[in-house]
C-alpha cells in the first residue's frame, strides 16, 4: 500500500514538472529597421513608459514549432528569437523593463513562476541579458500564477505599462483570463496587453485564450508570432507596443550643413567645419581692430583657430582675405591700413602652416561698411575682415 502511494506521487510529480527541455538553438543574426529616424522626426510619439514581458517556460514550449521561418525548432527557441528580435527593434528611447516566466521544475526555480528581471531602467545590452536567462522550459502552464505575481512586479512601473505575454496559451489547469482581469482592475487604464502566439495549429485553442487576454487589457491586441518574425513585421509590432502615430516635424533643409537653414542663408557655399554668424557666413564674428590698428588681439585667436582647421579639412579651399576700415581718416590712408589687416590676417594662417599661395588679400578701404560711422558702435563694427571663397 505505502509502495502504492509512494509510485502515485512520483507520477504526479512528473505530469507537473515534466523533463526540462534546455534551449538548443543560437539567436540568429538580425538586423532590425531603425525606428530612431521616425521617433526623432516626429513620426512616432510614445506612448509606452514601461513593458513587461510574461514568457512561457512550461513543457508544453518544448515541442517543434512547424511554421516559417522557425521551422523544427522548439516553441521555446522561438520565444526567444522572438524576444531578441523585439529587443533589437526597440529604438533609444527611456524605458522600464522586466520580465516573469512560468512553468515548473528547475526552469523555474522550483516555483510556478520566476522573476527572471524586476522592473528597473531600460538598456538593451541588461534586457538581452535577461532573454539568455531564459535556459529552459518544463512543467504545467501555469499562467495565471505568473499574473497574479504581476500585480507586485508593476507597483513602482513608471507611466503606462505594456504588458507583452509570449505564449501558445495551452492550458493544463485554471484559465488565466480571471487574472488577468484582476491586473486590469489594479491598474486601470495604464495597462494594455499584448499577446504573442507561439502555437501550431493543434493549439488553436491556446490562441483563443491569448485573444481574450488582450480583449480583457482593452487597449492591446493579439499577434500570430510567425507574423512579427521579419524585420518589417516586428518593427511594426513595436511602433504599436510602444508608439502612437503623430506630427512629423517640418525640418528646413541646410545644404551646406552649417545649422542655418537655406531660407537664411546669405552664404550658401559654408566649408565644412566654419564657424558661421547668423546669416549662414564664415566670418570672423566680432573680431574688432582698434583705431589705427592691423594688429590681432589674442582674444581673437580661437577664429584664427577655426580658420585654420577649416582650411586643412578643406584642402581645395582658396580665400580672399578682406580688410575693411571706418570712416575716420582720410581715405587713401584707409585702403592701405585696410591692407595691413587683411595681411596680417594671412600672416596669422600662413604662420599656422596654410600655403600663402591659397590666400589673397584686398583692401577695401572704408567703402563698404556694415554699421553708419556716426556712431563709436559703428565705427567698431567696420573696422574688420572678412573672407570670400575664390575656388568657386
Amino acid at each position: 500500500m505505502r509502495k502504492t502511494a509512494l509510485l502515485s506521487a512520483l507520477m504526479a510529480s512528473a505530469v507537473l514538472t515534466g523533463c526540462a527541455t534546455q534551449s538548443t538553438s543560437s539567436l540568429t543574426p538580425f538586423q532590425p529597421q531603425d525606428l530612431n529616424a521616425k521617433v526623432k522626426n516626429g513620426y512616432l510619439v510614445q506612448k509606452t513608459n514601461t513593458f513587461f514581458v510574461i514568457n512561457d517556460s512550461s513543457s508544453s514550449m518544448s515541442s517543434a514549432y512547424e511554421a516559417a521561418p522557425f521551422s523544427g525548432e522548439s516553441k521555446f527557441d522561438v520565444e526567444k528569437e522572438l524576444l531578441h528580435r523585439f529587443n533589437q527593434t526597440i529604438p533609444d528611447v527611456t524605458l522600464e523593463s522586466g520580465l516573469r516566466s512560468f512553468g515548473f521544475g528547475s526552469c523555474t526555480d522550483w516555483s510556478f513562476t520566476k522573476l527572471n528581471q524586476p522592473v528597473q531602467n531600460y538598456s538593451k545590452s541588461g534586457f538581452e541579458s535577461t532573454i539568455a536567462s531564459l535556459t529552459c522550459s518544463s512543467g504545467g502552464s501555469p499562467m495565471e500564477s505568473a499574473l497574479n505575481a504581476t500585480k507586485n512586479d508593476l507597483q513602482n512601473a513608471k507611466g503606462s505599462i505594456a504588458l507583452v505575454i509570449f505564449s501558445d496559451g495551452i492550458e493544463t489547469s485554471t484559465s488565466p483570463v480571471p487574472s488577468a482581469q484582476t491586473l486590469k482592475e489594479q491598474y486601470g487604464d495604464r495597462l494594455c496587453i499584448y499577446t504573442v502566439w507561439v502555437g501550431n495549429e493543434a493549439d488553436e485553442a491556446g490562441k483563443t485564450t491569448l485573444n481574450d487576454l488582450s480583449t480583457v487589457g482593452q487597449c492591446g491586441f493579439s499577434v500570430n508570432g510567425q507574423n512579427i518574425a521579419t524585420e518589417a513585421g516586428m518593427a511594426n509590432f513595436v511602433e504599436n507596443v510602444f508608439f502612437k502615430g503623430g506630427h512629423p516635424i517640418i525640418r528646413e533643409k541646410d545644404s551646406d550643413g552649417d545649422g542655418v537653414v537655406d531660407s537664411k542663408d546669405r552664404c550658401p557655399d559654408t566649408p565644412k567645419g566654419a564657424i558661421v554668424d547668423h546669416q549662414g557666413c564664415w566670418t570672423f564674428r566680432g573680431v574688432l581692430f582698434d583705431v589705427d590698428s592691423a594688429r590681432i588681439k589674442s582674444v581673437y585667436h580661437n577664429l584664427i583657430t577655426n580658420a585654420v582647421r577649416v582650411l586643412k579639412l578643406n584642402p581645395g579651399l582658396t580665400l580672399e582675405i578682406q580688410g575693411y576700415t571706418d570712416s575716420t581718416g582720410p581715405e587713401d590712408y584707409n585702403l592701405k591700413l585696410s591692407q595691413r589687416r587683411a595681411e596680417a590676417v594671412k600672416d596669422e594662417l600662413v604662420h599656422h602652416g596654410i600655403a600663402p599661395e591659397r590666400l589673397t588679400t584686398v583692401g577695401y578701404g572704408e567703402s563698404r561698411p556694415v554699421a553708419p560711422n556716426d556712431t563709436a558702435e559703428g565705427r567698431a563694427l567696420n573696422r574688420r575682415v572678412t573672407y570670400k571663397r575664390t575656388d568657386r
